[in-house]
């Protein structure tokens, strides 16, 4: 059997395939299109995994969707009704929630299907549901406490719960508009970064500040008897405008979010474009230990009501990998796991998820958990880009090919790195990436201004052999989709400068030979020549989503200066 899950019509938009309960492949429209967080029906990602599976359309037998129109009904008519919001955006609420359900009639005209005559049945999951079992159904635990965090879908922003075995049992939720997604989104924009998707530029920020304003910040957020939360009115515009979110041409794009009351207790909001000073620096620190703040608060009600050693967590707020990396030192929780798709395109393989277990009742099948479902090209393909481009190239046996990208790395180039299987998520893990010497002590200053093109603050990842994170971190725990920031430890941050953070720390990514054999090997064979068991890694791409194809590759590559390209067994250099 056959199931389609889809993430559509909502920002990061995506399309996963299983068969009998088992991923087959998985990918983000935006991966296609070239438009970052691309939102609406994921056609090219769907047409993608069918092509992957070897499959018609007509071959499915259920289509999953991460959204459920019918999802707190009620709260959404009262929320209108009370906000004299009812004429003016109920028209637009229907509008959405009509797409939603004539989203298989939608698809079938994009893949030439009759709609009356295609047999696949079409489930409706709600939003953080999808979210929990993206975590929990592929996580190592038979039991496990539940928690999703984002800015808001089907009403619900917040949800936690208990999944044991097959089945997930809903405890409790915050609902629309309290928000602690909407909470960052709101500072992200205040502080300048307008575009969607920003809120990671604010964690990086936040490392270069102190916490001065958190007193006042608290303000904004209270903090719940029940081990919730509520959001202060008056400082957030949607309580009275409702968000007005758009997506034209695909690029998902937010009203400001944030009131002027807000501007008025802290001052005006920073002009994008304009340099960031001190007070942006300790607003971003003060917005990042609030947001933490609540999460812990949040985590440990959870632990205590469920008394339970391990968490799943998922939903956009899970990006936040600085607060993932403090999550099991601040609350009693002992294991914590993370997808490697928590945001909103993860909900299209976490609704099959969902559907196939909790509904259908089908036990789980072990940990199957991996990052690397998208598209792979064969070296025929790669070099039928390059010659089609006009480069010169190498075809290389894997071991030759290994060798010599070491050596160039340790002799201080930057490498594009192009394997396998592209990611699905928003973290290059080696399939996909950008990699150089942690020893340079430039390299940050390098990528960012010559190859990267963005802010100066912001940090690069050490990809490290899973065998020597406690000769590095002050913890050791297993983080194969680079999820968690760790602290280095004190006498090795000056042997890596490239990838230690301003404060101390290294957003990680453990390698291990079983899970990605050729990009262990290169770490490891970097290591033999340079007594470093890490490479830095940031995802290949230039302002853009992360490359999928050759030809994108190609085209950063040419338009960047990037010293060498490997490409599958295909070596190109300058």
């Amino acid at each position: 059997m056959y199931i389609l899950g889809l993430n559509a019509y909502h920002g990061d938009a995506a399309a996963a395939l299983f068969r009998d309960g088992e991923l087959v492949v998985a990918t983000e429209e935006e991966r296609i299109r070239r438009v970052k967080h691309w939102a609406g029906l994921p056609v090219e990602a769907v047409k993608f995994c069918l092509q992957e599976a070897g499959i018609g359309a007509e071959e499915l037998s259920a289509i999953t969707v991460s959204r459920d129109p019918m999802a707190k009904m009620g709260h959404k008519l009262w929320y209108l009704a009370k906000r004299g919001l009812l004429g003016k955006q109920l028209g637009s609420r229907i509008q959405n929630s009509f797409s939603i359900r004539k989203i298989k009639g939608d698809l079938a005209v994009e893949l030439g299907l009759d709609p009356a005559s295609w047999k696949a049945e079409v489930q409706y999951i709600e939003h953080h549901r999808s979210h929990l079992a993206s975590a929990f159904m592929v996580s190592p635990f038979e039991t496990a406490a539940l928690l999703s965090v984002d800015g808001m879908g089907d009403f619900t922003s917040t949800m936690r719960a208990i999944g044991k075995g097959n089945r997930i049992q809903v405890l409790d939720s915050v609902s629309y508009p309290h928000s602690l997604g909407i909470l960052y989104t709101a500072f992200t924009q205040y502080l300048g970064f307008r575009h969607y998707g920003d809120e990671y530029k604010v964690m990086g920020l936040a490392s270069y500040g102190r916490p001065v304003y958190l007193d006042q910040l608290r303000e904004c957020v209270q903090l719940l008897p029940n081990g919730l939360f509520r959001l202060n009115p008056l400082f957030f515009s949607h309580f009275r405008k409702g968000v007005a979110m758009s997506w034209e041409g695909g690029t998902p794009a937010l009203a400001p979010l944030y009131d002027d009351m807000l501007e008025k207790r802290f001052g005006p909001a920073r002009t994008p474009g304009l340099p960031v000073e001190d007070f942006h620096r300790d607003m971003a620190a003060s917005v990042q230990a609030l947001c933490e703040e609540v999460i812990f608060y949040m985590a440990a009600d959870l632990h205590r009501k469920t008394g339970l050693p391990a968490l799943c967590l998922a939903g956009g707020v899970a990006q936040n990998s600085v607060a993932n990396g403090k999550l099991t030192s601040r609350t009693p929780f002992e294991r914590l796991y993370i997808p490697p798709a928590a945001h909103d395109a993860g909900t299209a393989a976490g609704s099959v998820l969902y559907w196939w277990h909790h509904n259908k009742g089908f036990p789980r099948q072990g940990v199957k958990a991996s990052a690397y479902t998208g598209a792979q090209f064969s070296d025929a393909e790669i070099i039928a880009a390059a010659e089609a481009a006009g480069c010169d190239y190498r075809l290389c046996g894997t071991d030759e090919l290994i060798a010599l990208a070491a050596d160039k790395l340790a002799s201080g180039a930057v490498v594009g790195w192009f394997q396998g299987r592209a990611e699905f998520g928003p973290r290059a893990l080696g399939n996909r990436s950008i990699l150089a010497d942690p020893r340079r002590a430039d390299a940050q200053h390098l990528l960012n201004e010559k190859i990267k093109r963005r802010e100066s603050f912001r940090p690069f990842a050490p990809s490290i052999l899973a065998e020597a994170v406690g000769d590095y971190f002050e913890q050791t725990d297993e983080v194969p989709f680079m999820e968690k920031v760790f602290s280095i430890r004190p006498e090795k941050r000056h042997l890596i400068p490239a990838v230690t953070h301003v404060d101390g720390t290294g957003r990680l990514q453990t390698v291990h030979e079983a899970d990605n054999p050729r990009y262990y090997q290169l770490i490891r064979r970097f290591f033999d020549l340079t007594g470093i068991p890490i490479l830095l890694n940031t995802s290949f791409n230039e302002n853009e989503p992360i490359v999928n194809s050759p030809e994108h590759a190609l085209a950063c590559y040419l338009r960047t200066q990037m010293d060498v390209l490997v490409m599958g067994n295909v070596l190109l250099s300058r």
